[in-house]
């Protein structure tokens, strides 16, 4: 395989505050550089389910995750299975929710915290965080800065073809603050000043990136339910594909297929959304 791409999930950003607050990721719109669309997540737009909707580009409906209590080893075809099959490797850095659905299930500390494994049929190289003892004062959330700096570690020492990046930062930040507060600008910020000097970089070593978020959050903190704000985020596309007109709105179910047919490898029936970069 030759494709290269990485897939940067900022947990909870409502499409309002992309726009407003993330001036390099704006910036890069404006010079060209990135395309940039409006993501709508599936319902319901709770993150486990938003996330194994994104890898495996069906509904929870049939996916069958129907919130965050409720996670377990997934049976549809996904994102990194298709790109091993296709004789990919892939490495996450993420929330452990993201083993236990595209890895095994239930989430070892000791085993799955950390690993390398050549043979593996879907992760190859897994770097997650449980955030066990969450809560709206203790907010169990790592570094952003480290997170992007351990995908772009995976990628210089095992040559990823497809890498995701998850961090929970802003999601957490939200619902203890909203956002619609000092506090959240100041996040927001600064996850954007995190993010951009590794965007060239990985740019440099032949990745196309998607950066945008699973689900949005309402004016009380909230999602997983019906409405622009829980449901609308932004996609930021940097790469040689060409998207819809800016702001087009990209179905959930849409990710899936895409990134697959950017890798060139081959798309299951069950991804029946429509590729939205070519």
């Amino acid at each position: 395989m030759d494709g290269k791409l990485l897939l940067i999930i900022i947990d909870g950003v409502p499409q309002r505050n992309f726009r407003r607050l993330f001036g390099n990721l704006e910036g890069w719109v404006e010079s060209g550089e990135a395309q940039r669309f409006t993501h709508r997540a599936a319902l319901p737009s709770i993150s486990a389910s938003c996330y194994a909707t994104i890898h495996t580009g069906v509904p929870a409906q049939e996916h069958g995750c129907t919130g965050n209590g409720n996670v377990f080893r997934l049976s549809h075809p996904d994102v990194f299975g298709q790109v091993r099959k296709a004789g990919g490797v892939t490495g996450a850095v993420a929330h452990s929710f993201w083993s236990e659905f595209f890895n095994r299930s239930p989430f070892d500390y000791v085993r799955d915290i950390e690993y390398d494994e050549p043979e593996s049929e879907t992760i190859n190289h897994g770097r997650f965080h449980s955030m066990t003892g969450y809560g709206l004062i203790n907010q169990m959330t790592p570094s952003d800065v480290d997170l992007y700096a351990t995908l772009t570690s995976l990628c210089q020492r095992f040559s990823l073809n497809y890498g995701l990046l998850h961090t929970c930062t802003l999601d957490s930040m939200g619902h203890r603050f909203f956002h619609e507060s000092q506090e959240m600008d100041h996040a927001c910020a600064v996850m954007d000043e995190m993010l951009a000097p590794f965007i060239p970089q990985w740019r440099a070593a032949g990745y196309e990136v998607i950066v945008t978020a699973d689900h949005g959050q309402d004016e009380r903190g909230h999602h997983g339910g019906r409405g622009d704000l829980q449901q609308l985020t932004s996609m930021y596309y940097f790469g040689p594909a060409q998207g819809p007109e800016r702001d087009a709105e990209i179905g959930q179910v849409q990710i899936a297929p895409t990134i697959l047919s950017r890798l060139g490898a081959e798309i299951p029936e069950t991804m029946r959304g429509e590729i939205f970069l070519r």
